[in-house]
């Protein structure tokens, strides 16, 4: 049986729908913290496509697109009519399996469908989090006993779930509780919580030896208007700094607050002539004797240990201003060092569980834990005192709330689900309050830990979050999560999916039971699950130690998260010898997928979502799925990441990829077949992705599906040699494939027939004229066209955060009869403006003359083509108008230079008899 996604799927409608709104799944990402967000558009499209026949009859094929276009309305939209066409098609008996469920987008849909699905993963922390979104928020909890939180009252006249009701009451338990053991340490001041402290590292001067602390700005609140928020007229907002006073006298400094702008230079400081975003770092600056301190200097100071907490501001919600800063009272700082005598006093969770986290951070993560370059050691050195004193509390009411609940007759399930919510609030809320948390001055809140997606920020000058329900406390981070859940709770013919933590390359699932392997698996050194999760690992295992005492069980010596089968590769870890690899990788993803291969169905189909920015990348993934068994079928792109630096590649398109079990007794293929077939295949494709309104772009990343699907009906391919061709081979045939079956013309000459260097040039103009793309897919083009990035950089340059193809202007190169079609074009566009005779000068440099049909005709499609304002398509369309001139100019320049040439031949000759 045919799958749809084999044929057929809604690019358009995954695209347009992951960018916002119900589509791109924020709402399931605030549940809990997880990395590699999957758009939920994405998810549903390909776990329906898996699922849905493709019909034989066009009247069918075309009912059932339809089918699909409509269930991408919503995020509900269609789901029983999906479900009636699967069981028509599977039988009750259908089921999914994601083998790498990460936070479980991919598997939720299945649920959400009322199909069997089955998420797996490596890491305890996305196992959790799957339950919470894939399993619990399905299940009936109506006849669990009444917990003892619920507001008397409320019960008769609530209309939400019931788990969203019992959630918001143990997170609003958690809350009140959690206040009253603190407030001794975050003392009212006039009677109100402060919202937050700010905090500086110091560190002594290598010079006067006084302590100093580290601040890189000193902005609290930009100057903005505001409306008062009793009065609600409109005011002017100066906006709050601050500087450091010294007196040198005592050695000490303190704080002053004032209004408008800094008046005075930060401590950190950006080196003379260096940008800040230099690898050297900044300068600490003593403000005692302006001793400087370079990064290196630094980093010794830090490895001594010499660094100290100190608390610099406090942060109040004022009712007209908001933030509302102010120098510390001595209550304040009184209850500060209250905190780390009590930390010190805190009994430990259990005999190998210390109160605050003691696990070793696992060498080689000075990228992804940037705090381990300035001195942390343990996950317990992420956090001052009175932080990780506060984070212990939470736990530890985690903890007794899910005794009490045991103890009130709930059953160990629901006990589980409510703990495991308020788990995911304690995660959230842990990246609000580290060292790498800062102060946001212009929006007034605190700055996520997380500096990238997955990679842990550190900072001199922090925040802390205090118990006002500001941004970052607990209420603030519990609300964000209720609504979440409330959101994404599924409708009532949802089934729960079944989730495990488990390893990729060893299933425990029967041959051939799942109808569809629907998976979105680590891309290569993109994000280091398990060292980025780890942090909030050594929490969660603490607020869940007897409720979820499995999540606590690790083979790891430091007591963190397994590594040794992770699926990765670690960055930075060959300086650091990490097993995780690229060997390691390319290993265990082919063992991964042999295993869905192993386990799916005989008709049934392998889904893999990847997206890389790296050819060389997807090279090796094409390598692992045909040496896992299995043969790619069929290949959709969509438009489904932001574009944001992603470790170290900017991603915007993705690819759905379909693959089936590659049948026994395939025989050995001629390279030549093949590429008759891969040709074949395209043409008869390209008509119904002309029908279906598929970009030519798309066009192009489409092709590698039934490129694959003719090389995988050969056990292997061979050249006239009789040697093995690699399978990478097929790619750019099937791009160069695309263009032809859209018999592509450049001014009536068919664009195979020009130099490859413009060939690219010419395709990428017809593809998105001056518009700016993602740098990921110019490597993509790159690609397409057989060529190495290098060779075609100069035509497609930096704009912005994307590519952009190049004016004339900035063209450089010198001209010769070597060079290529598309640099004599741009270098007469740059020479229009001089007159004839510099673009005369151009025609003979490059020994082209003005009969050269592939020029003119180059020339031509650039000037159409190019926006009509766009200065280069002036320039051209004022070559194009002076052809006739700019051949005689050109032929007169021959001219004379071949007279030069007989003259200085025939003064030569003379020379020599004399």
């Amino acid at each position: 049986m045919t799958r749809m996604i084999e044929r057929w799927f809604p690019c358009a409608e995954v695209s347009a729908n992951s960018r916002s709104g119900w589509g791109s799944g924020n709402a399931e990402v605030g549940v809990m913290t997880w990395f590699a967000k999957r758009p939920s558009a994405q998810a549903k499209a390909a776990t329906i496509c898996s699922l849905l026949p493709w019909p034989d009859d066009p009247a069918e094929q075309q009912r059932l697109q339809q089918l699909v276009r409509d269930a991408m309305k919503g995020r509900y939209a269609k789901a029983e009519e999906i479900r009636h066409e699967v069981i028509c098609s599977q039988g009750d008996g259908a089921s999914t399996l994601d083998p790498f469920s990460g936070r479980g987008m991919i598997p939720l849909e299945a649920a959400r469908l009322g199909i069997r699905g089955h998420a797996l993963d490596y890491s305890p922390v996305a196992v959790l989090a799957s339950r919470l979104l894939t399993d619990y928020p399905c299940r009936p909890w109506d006849d669990e006993p009444a917990i003892p939180y619920q507001e008397e009252g409320t019960t008769l006249i609530e209309t939400r779930p019931r788990l969203v009701q019992d959630v918001a009451a143990v997170l609003s338990e958690i809350d009140t509780r959690h206040r009253d053991a603190l407030k001794e340490y975050y003392p009212q001041v006039a009677g109100r919580d402060p919202w937050g402290y700010l905090w500086a590292i110091t560190i002594p001067c290598q010079e006067c030896s006084r302590y100093f602390p580290l601040i890189g700005q000193l902005d609290l609140r930009k100057a903005s208007k505001r409306k008062s928020r009793t009065t609600k007229e409109t005011f002017h907002d100066p906006g709050q700094s601050y500087y450091i006073d010294t007196d040198t006298d005592s050695g000490t400094w303190s704080v002053i607050v004032h209004e408008g702008p800094p008046r005075r230079a930060p401590t950190r400081q950006v080196p003379p002539g260096k940008s800040k975003y230099d690898s050297n770092g900044r300068l600490a600056v003593c403000p005692f004797c302006t001793h400087t301190h370079d990064r290196q200097v630094q980093m010794r100071i830090f490895e001594k240990g010499l660094g100290r907490d100190a608390p610099l501001l406090a942060a109040d919600i004022d009712p007209d201003l908001g933030k509302s800063y102010r120098p510390l009272e001595r209550e304040e700082l009184d209850a500060i060092e209250a905190a780390t005598v009590t930390l010190g006093e805190q009994p430990r969770f259990g005999p190998f569980l210390a109160a605050a986290p003691d696990e070793r951070i696992p060498d080689g993560n000075t990228w992804t834990v940037q705090a381990t370059v300035y001195g942390a050691r343990t996950y317990g050195d992420m956090m001052n005192a009175r932080q990780t004193l506060s984070f212990i509390t939470l736990a530890r009411c985690i903890r007794d709330i899910g005794a009490e609940l045991a103890k009130n007759g709930n059953s160990d399930h629901y006990v589980r689900a409510l703990t495991g919510y308020a788990a995911a609030v304690l995660a959230r809320k842990i990246r609000r309050a580290t060292r790498g948390c800062t102060l946001d001055p212009k929006l007034n809140k605190v700055n996520d830990l997380f500096a990238t997606e997955s990679s842990l920020n550190f900072s001199f000058d922090y925040f802390e979050v205090g118990l006002a329900d500001g941004p970052g406390s607990w209420a603030s981070v519990a609300d964000g999560t209720l609504k979440a859940l409330e959101t994404t709770m599924p409708l009532r013919s949802a089934v729960p999916c079944e989730v495990t933590r488990g390893s990729a390359i060893s299933l425990p699932f029967r041959d051939r039971s799942i109808t569809a392997v629907i998976t979105d698996p680590p891309y290569d050194a993109m994000i280091d699950y398990s060292d980025a999760s780890d942090l909030f690992y050594v929490w969660i295992k603490r607020a869940l130690a007897d409720s979820w005492p499995e999540l606590g069980m690790t083979a790891h010596e430091f007591g963190v998260q397994e590594k040794r089968e992770e699926i990765i590769v670690k960055k930075g870890g060959t300086s650091n010898n990490d097993h995780r690899d690229r060997q390691h990788y390319d290993t265990l993803i082919t063992k991964a997928f042999g295993e869905a291969q192993r386990v799916v169905a005989h008709d049934g189909v392998v889904t893999i979502v990847f997206g890389h920015g790296e050819p060389e990348v997807w090279q090796r993934l094409l390598t692992a799925i045909h040496d896992a068994g299995l043969v790619l079928t069929g290949a959709w792109p969509a438009k489904t990441e932001a574009g944001g630096k992603v470790g170290f590649t900017n991603i915007v398109t993705t690819l759905t990829m379909a693959c089936r079990p590659g049948p026994s007794g395939r025989p050995v293929g001629r390279k030549g077949v093949v590429e008759a077939e891969i040709k074949s295949e395209i043409k008869k494709r390209y008509l119904d992705w002309e029908r279906w309104g598929l970009a030519p772009a798309d066009m192009l990343m489409a092709a590698a599906g039934p490129a694959m699907e003719a090389v995988g009906r050969y056990s292997e391919v061979l050249d006239a040699k009789g040697e093995p061709v690699d399978i990478s081979t097929f790619l750019p045939l099937a791009r160069a494939a695309v263009q032809e079956a859209m018999a592509v013309e450049i001014n009536h000459e068919p664009l195979n027939a020009f130099d490859t260097r413009t060939r690219f040039a010419l395709w990428w103009v017809r593809l998105y004229g001056r518009q700016a793309q993602a740098k990921s897919e110019l490597r993509w083009q790159a690609l397409a066209s057989s060529l190495d990035l290098t060779a075609v950089r100069d035509l497609v340059t930096d704009v912005g955060k994307g590519v952009c193809f190049i004016t004339s202007r900035d063209h450089v190169g010198k001209i010769n009869s070597d060079s290529a079609v598309i640099d004599v074009a741009l270098a007469l566009a740059a020479a229009s403006e001089e007159g004839l005779q510099a673009m005369g000068q151009v025609l003979v440099a490059s020994g082209r003359t003005g009969d050269d049909t592939h020029l003119w005709s180059a020339v031509q499609f650039l000037a159409d083509r190019l926006p009509a304002n766009d200065p280069d398509s002036v320039a051209l369309t004022r070559v194009l108008r002076t052809r006739t001139g700019i051949s005689n100019a050109a032929e007169s320049i021959a001219a004379s230079s071949r007279e030069d040439a007989l003259r200085q031949e025939a003064d030569g000759a003379q020379l020599r008899l004399i």
